[in-house]
């Protein structure tokens, strides 16, 4: 079974980052991804899909994303349900993400940035981050360092 969501979208509102009462750090966020198609009127329709993301990875995506930031997310699809204050059952489906890109360049970020905003916060260019409890922790500061340990792959070796 595969139970595997990619999102390409930007965040509506900078990411909320919370702490468990064992420490574990966990940011929620919401990113806006435009639909394929568009409506009757000719106007592009957007989702607005709730995420959450987990441990170092989410201490990471606060650092260095915020409203607006054009973002990729790679996770799940979860669902879970709750008793409202009411007695009603709610039901509830997010993302939860294990991984994300930024997809904006950093230039380009900082100028949207400080135009729409008026701050400045550090950006990460094209990094992509990976969850700790996979095994895998964030990238090296250089984002050449992964290219610089892969083999030497001739013409000759490729299929086509």
């Amino acid at each position: 079974m595969i139970n595997r969501t990619v999102l390409v979208g930007r965040l509506t509102n900078d990411p909320e980052l919370k702490y468990t009462g064992s420490g574990v750090a966990v940011a929620t966020f919401t990113v806006a991804v435009n639909r394929q198609f568009t409506n009757s009127q000719g106007e592009r329709e957007a989702d607005f899909i709730r995420c959450q993301m987990w441990r170092k990875a989410a201490e990471n995506f606060c650092n260095f994303t915020h409203k607006g930031s054009l973002v990729g997310i790679d996770g799940r699809i979860q669902t879970r349900s709750y008793e409202n204050q009411q007695g009603q059952r709610v039901y509830v489906t997010e993302v939860v993400a294990e991984n994300f890109s930024l997809l904006e360049s950093k230039n380009s970020n900082q100028n949207n940035q400080s135009e729409q905003f008026g701050q400045n916060r550090p950006q990460n260019n094209g990094q992509n981050y990976q969850n700790q409890q996979n095994g895998q922790s964030a990238p090296s500061s250089n984002p050449n360092d992964q290219f610089n340990s892969m083999p030497d792959i001739k013409d000759d070796d490729l299929p086509f």
